[in-house]
């Protein structure tokens, strides 16, 4: 009973499936009502760079030891900002070479500060030690002049009475209240100069020398030596301005064997770092979370060079005092992190936490390591913004296109399938909505755009969603002309057309993965269109379309085959013998009995009469028919054996 009741369409599958269907439509629907009443969202998706114009920037990558620009270096330098780009939600953006040197960058919209800074950001990462920390984070101004006076004149006590002299240096304790505003930027260059100058010989030398623990050649003994120190350093710490948010490192270009001084962009803290002992290229990994602790972290490896070296750092940081422990990580000759170790890391894998590490500046950090080794700074030629490449006048006529082929399709499915063109309609209806509105809310989630390819997508999209119905729809009607009943013919039409709509929606899916991977640019709009349609195709007949016909097939107008219901078996040329509770053709009972009799009394002729006889013949009356078959076995055997008795007693 149960197999026959599935087989002729029971209700409680379909009906749950319309269920969860409308469950996840209302929940969709719900979450882009909270973000646009919040602000977050809107109805309609964003459009990208062609259709609604955004920001252009033009960089000119140059190498920092001022070799000459490759082709393969600006390759490089385009595929690293597109990670970035992409990395940071951005969709839709157009990177490409001008004239084989520059290298042009379009941001669809107003993108973010930090997305643009990310684009114009060098690539450059280098990891040092800390040497020391500034007490101020702008230039010398006449309050920090006369702190460092006070701080000499309590040296100069000092060294009266034995105590060892400090020498002044940018690290500095609370300002004067008595000194006026402002140097004049000449002003300023003399102050740093003079306080710099610790030999008091005129010039600014940039020779590091040799401290207490100097190695036997006279240099520094490694990289957190505080030799590294210069007069170059300390009026470089002096002159720099870490206040202000557009202020650049003075040591952008720095030799990676020097010390350097360098801005925290977030804290604004000044530092003066040792030479650099690992380059961005030995890290392998960078990735950011959750750890087992609870805590935000950033988990980066290294290579196997990277592993032995950091081994070394460690080993040293852990026995010295703050802040001289700190090992920063240095990207476009900013800070972007100086963390300190608590053990030696011997294993290459470390996790950087505190510091204020959070949800957002984790995954910021984790970007700017993961795409911070190329060995390329750039410079910014120009930042503007511009119009959309295609605008609305193309979306319209996109549009107005794709209006038309849905209009021809409606009028095809009606003509053909007269009531079913109905059902296909509504599930064209739904696909089309579905993917509008899941548009829009990856807009607002991922920062997906949709540009003109991606239009032309779901466009094509409409054929490939009529085709599954069109596949299901004939066989249901060949399932008719074999003489099913349309409930039944539903059912098997379903299960044999589900395969091919499998096959090849699959095959679809296939094809956009791959496109997605290798394109760039809109293609990969195109691609990310064609796929999300082609899941959304099979969502719909699996969750609406079918269950939509097992239910509609237990209603008059379908289930008794009305003649515009596209399903009625005198319009496609064969009507089923059995309707259901013994309900037949008036000659359906003459025509059985007319052909048995006409079938041959033996032998294969038989089996073949008793087969045609079976089609279109209800369970019970197959059953009866089988234990004739059955009877007219054994009295077909029980005539041979007695022709055989008979031929032994002659």
């Amino acid at each position: 009973m149960a197999s026959r009741s599935n087989r002729s369409g029971g209700t409680a599958l379909p009906k749950r499936r319309l269920i969860l269907l409308l469950v996840l439509i209302a929940a969709l629907l719900a979450t882009l009502a909270v973000g646009s009443r919040g602000g977050k969202s809107r109805w309609a998706p964003e459009f990208a760079l062609d259709l609604q114009g955004g920001t252009q920037i033009i960089l000119t990558p140059v190498t920092t030891d001022g070799s000459d620009i490759s082709r393969s270096d600006v390759n490089q330098a385009i595929q690293i900002i597109r990670q970035r780009v992409d990395a940071s939600g951005v969709a839709e953006a157009e990177i490409n070479s001008q004239g084989g040197r520059n290298i042009v960058v379009g941001l669809p919209g107003n993108p973010s500060e930090e997305t643009r800074n990310l684009v114009k950001t060098s690539a450059v990462l280098r990891m040092r030690p800390v040497l020391q920390v500034s007490g101020f984070n702008t230039p010398l101004t006449p309050s920090i002049v006369s702190q460092i006076e006070a701080a000499r004149a309590k040296a100069s006590q000092s060294q009266s009475s034995g105590a060892a002299s400090p020498s002044p240096s940018p690290s500095a304790s609370s300002p004067s209240a008595k000194a006026p505003a402002t140097y004049s930027p000449q002003e300023l260059k003399a102050q740093a100069a003079k306080y710099a100058d610790a030999d008091g010989d005129g010039k600014i030398s940039d020779t590091p020398k040799a401290s207490g623990n100097a190695s036997k050649n006279g240099t520094p003994a490694n990289a957190s030596d505080p030799g590294w120190i210069t007069e170059k350093t300390n009026y470089d710490a002096y002159m720099l301005d870490c206040s202000k948010k557009e202020s650049a490192s003075v040591g952008r270009a720095t030799d990676p064997k020097k010390a350097l001084v360098a801005c925290d962009p977030t804290t604004k803290a000044k530092y003066i770092l040792g030479p650099a002992e690992i380059e961005g290229t030995q890290l392998t990994q960078a990735s950011s979370g959750i750890n087992q602790r609870g805590q935000y972290a950033v988990s980066i490896r290294f290579n196997s060079s990277g592993t032995k070296t950091f081994d070394a750092v460690t080993q040293r940081l852990v026995r010295l005092q703050s802040p001289r422990n700190q090992f920063a990580i240095v990207l476009d000759g900013n800070v972007i992190s100086a963390a300190a170790p608590s053990s030696r890391i011997s294993n290459g894998s470390a996790e950087i936490t505190g510091g204020g590490i959070n949800a957002k500046t984790s995954k910021t950090l984790a970007n700017q390591l993961s795409f911070g080794s190329l060995p390329l700074q750039f410079n910014v030629q120009s930042e503007e913004q511009i119009s959309a490449t295609l605008g609305s006048e193309s979306l319209r006529a996109g549009l107005m296109a794709g209006a038309i082929g849905v209009v021809l399709l409606a009028l095809y499915l009606l003509w053909t399938y007269q009531g079913l063109g109905v059902v296909a309609i509504g599930s064209v209806a739904l696909a089309t909505g579905l993917s509008y509105f899941i548009v829009s809310l990856l807009s607002w989630t991922i920062g997906y755009r949709l540009s003109m390819a991606g239009v032309v997508g779901f466009i094509i999209s409409i054929g490939i969603t009529a085709d599954s119905f069109i596949v299901f729809f004939e066989r249901i009607r060949d399932e008719i002309r074999e003489g099913r009943s349309l409930r039944s013919a539903v059912w098997h039409g379903w299960h044999r057309a589900k395969r091919t709509i499998y096959v090849a929606d699959g095959c679809n899916l296939l094809c956009a993965v791959v496109l997605y991977f290798l394109a760039v640019g809109s293609v990969r709009g195109f691609a990310f269109t064609l796929g999300l349609t082609t899941i959304l195709d099979l969502v719909v007949v699996i969750m609406f379309t079918y269950p939509v016909m097992a239910l509609l097939v237990r209603r008059k107008f379908f289930g008794e085959g009305h003649r515009f219901s596209g399903m009625s078996a005198e319009m496609l040329g064969h009507e089923p013998r059995y309707r259901g509770r013994g309900r037949r053709l008036a000659d359906s009972r003459s025509s059985r009995a007319s052909r048995a009799s006409d079938a041959p009394s033996g032998g294969d002729g038989a089996d073949e009469g008793e087969e045609a006889q079976s089609s279109g013949l209800s369970l019970a009356e197959r059953k009866a028919l089988a234990r004739k078959m059955a009877r007219n076995g054994d009295a077909r055997h029980a005539d041979g054996g007695s022709s055989a008795r008979r031929e032994e007693e002659l």
